[in-house]
């Protein structure tokens, strides 16, 4: 699977997976299965609750039927951008399927870009009928449809790409030299539980869970570091320290 890296405005350098095509088009499916889902039980529902879909001008017209049909294709018109701007890039469809919208400047997608996305909409899924979007996705580096090259963002997958104990526990690359020796005192769980805090920034950017951590982490083995590393930074180090002594004590 394809991967794209990301500058965050802390300067800390973040890998994502690329959302496939495939993935793309089957959270796209999804909710077109919401759409008609919503459609259905709310016939059902004004079709029971005194017949409003049954109502009828002075011409013969079901006016009932143009209201619902107006308002369920309104709906269906905003609903990706409203989506994306309260649920952090993603529709049902894209939690469905575990990916998400984010910016490629590094910071949150701002309200500004979804709404290019949700604009370009009209030639990557309206004129188009879809191609222009399944050809540029198809086709660019970093999986883009035109809204996303015009909005400067793209989709990526959250899901992990092997298990976290596995990743936890992955040797830094050859020559690497630990920094704080004083992490032979955690144990293999403790390291667990730093990459599920780092893996969970990457995803939830919330500083708040890393600052605490770091600040146990500095306060039990008794470290200190400069201001040019940051909490992130120093959990990532904790990481490879750990795995770098540990590969060297079993050889």
């Amino acid at each position: 699977m394809q991967t794209i890296k990301i500058t965050t405005s802390q300067n800390i350098d973040i890998d994502y997976q690329l959302a496939s095509l495939g993935d793309r088009i089957l959270a796209r499916l999804i909710d077109y299965a919401v759409f008609v889902g919503l459609y259905l039980a709310v016939l059902i529902i004004l079709g029971v609750v005194g017949g409003f879909v049954n109502y009828y001008n002075s011409n013969g017209q079901n006016i009932g039927m143009y209201i619902l049909f107006g308002a369920w294709f309104l709906l269906c018109l905003v609903y990706d951008l409203v989506s994306e701007i309260f649920f952090n890039g993603q529709s049902l469809g894209k939690r469905a399927m575990n990916i998400k919208v984010i910016s490629l400047t590094g910071a949150r997608p701002r309200v500004g870009q979804y709404l290019l996305r949700w604009i370009f909409r009209i030639i990557d899924f309206g004129i188009t009928g879809g191609s222009a979007a399944i050809i540029t996705v198809a086709l660019t580096d970093k999986k883009q449809r035109i809204g996303d090259i015009v909005a400067d963002t793209t989709v990526v997958n959250l899901s992990p790409k092997s298990s976290i104990n596995e990743l936890a526990l992955a040797p830094p690359p050859a020559g690497y030299v630990p920094r704080f020796t004083q992490v032979t005192l955690l144990t293999d769980s403790d390291i667990v539980l730093v990459h599920d805090v780092i893996r969970n920034y990457v995803v939830t950017r919330n500083k708040m869970v890393v600052y605490k951590l770091a600040m146990k982490l500095k306060a039990y083995l008794n470290v200190t570091y400069s201001s040019e590393i940051n909490d992130y930074q120093f959990l990532k180090i904790v990481v490879d320290d750990y795995n770098s002594l540990a590969a060297k004590g079993e050889s």
